[in-house]
């Protein structure tokens, strides 16, 4: 089967028109893959398009404060992403002379540029002849070709990669990967893919065999680790209390309310003793717990949380602390927050 010329012919007919397949330009198509990473393409699209008119080049990237960045990123998740840009553009600057390299063996050195990106990226840019290997890829090639390894195995990576390099070719690398993903994507689709008007049908070893729906095999997951936050939002008539977190954790560097981490969620009268040991408030001040309590699935951690209100009098004066900063409420909605704070924002209305 001439597996490279068909589904190349296909993608020349079928694909979406988006803004990085018309450039060649690295410096793009890195911006692309990183923010599609875990992201999909309708939410991706906007955010690339807001990234590349605030950042229009390697060199602007690397002269924002990742505050800018983070900015730029809010609500897209997965921060550590945006970081790693942000790092890797101070180091194109620094390393080569602000020309945003395109061969895969210098692009791997870089932060945040792993086998998959660095491939998409030079075959595009250098046609390099490197097989991108994705989520997108190893679903068709599992189905097309039978690969009935675990998704995220190494045994299963290796194989779909070494069989992806028996079809691409110096001419045109860049199309040929761009078509595999794409195919994944829009026709070979986790779940009801469209078999029927495949053009594969006939040597799709997962439909003669009836194992559409079971393969590729589901990754065997690690168990989550389980934790319980529990947040004081202190609204005032300044604004709100808010501070950054740390670097070395979840949501690093992003702005929180005042924040106790227990083994559980806990009640009014817990978090009141611990705002009191805090210096957080004055000893009489309402709190109230919010109405519902949130859940919030991370790779490896699976978060609960629980929100509590306090609305101090206006003439209260919170303790002086170097950790707390009282937020302006026209300001937060510019702060890079975590998805789980950003939803506690827009269903209680705090900043209305």
């Amino acid at each position: 089967m001439d597996f490279n010329r068909i589904i190349t012919e296909w993608y020349r007919i079928n694909k979406r028109d988006l803004p990085w397949r018309k450039t060649r330009n690295p410096y793009f198509i890195w911006v692309s893959e990183i923010i599609l990473q875990q992201t999909r393409v309708e939410q991706g699209l906007s955010y690339y398009l807001r990234f590349v008119d605030t950042f229009p080049d390697v060199s602007a990237l690397a002269k924002a404060s990742e505050q800018q960045v983070l900015e730029v990123w809010k609500g897209l998740g997965y921060y550590s992403r945006a970081r790693n840009m942000h790092f890797t553009a101070k180091q194109v600057i620094q390393e080569f002379n602000g020309v945003f390299p395109s061969s895969f063996q210098t692009l791997i050195t870089l932060k945040g540029i792993g086998q998959y990106t660095a491939a998409a990226i030079a075959s595009i840019c250098s046609d390099e002849a490197e097989p991108v290997v994705d989520g997108n890829v190893v679903r068709v090639f599992s189905r097309i070709f039978g690969f009935e390894s675990p998704v995220g195995s190494t045994k299963i990576f290796k194989g779909v990669r070494e069989k992806s390099k028996s079809f691409i070719t110096d001419t045109d690398p860049g199309t040929y990967n761009q078509a595999v993903m794409e195919f994944g994507a829009l026709f070979c689709k986790p779940k009801n893919p469209e078999c029927e008007r495949c053009i594969f049908k006939n040597e799709c070893y997962a439909f003669k065999n009836n194992l559409v729906d079971k393969l590729p095999l589901p990754k065997t997951d690690k168990p989550k680790r389980d934790r319980w936050l529990n947040y004081l939002v202190i609204v005032t008539s300044e604004g709100m209390v808010m501070h950054q977190r740390g670097i070395k954790d979840i949501w690093a560097s992003l702005w929180e309310f005042p924040l106790l981490e227990s083994d559980r969620l806990i009640t009014v009268n817990e978090l009141i003793e611990w705002s009191l040991n805090e210096e957080l408030l004055p000893t009489e001040i309402e709190i109230v717990q919010f109405e519902k309590d949130f859940q919030h699935i991370l790779t490896h951690q699976r978060i609960f949380a629980r929100f509590f209100i306090a609305l101090p009098k206006q003439e209260v004066i919170l303790q002086a602390s170097a950790k707390w900063t009282i937020i302006h409420k026209d300001s937060i909605s510019d702060l890079p927050v975590s998805r789980l704070i950003d939803k506690f924002i827009a269903d209680s209305s705090i900043i209305d």
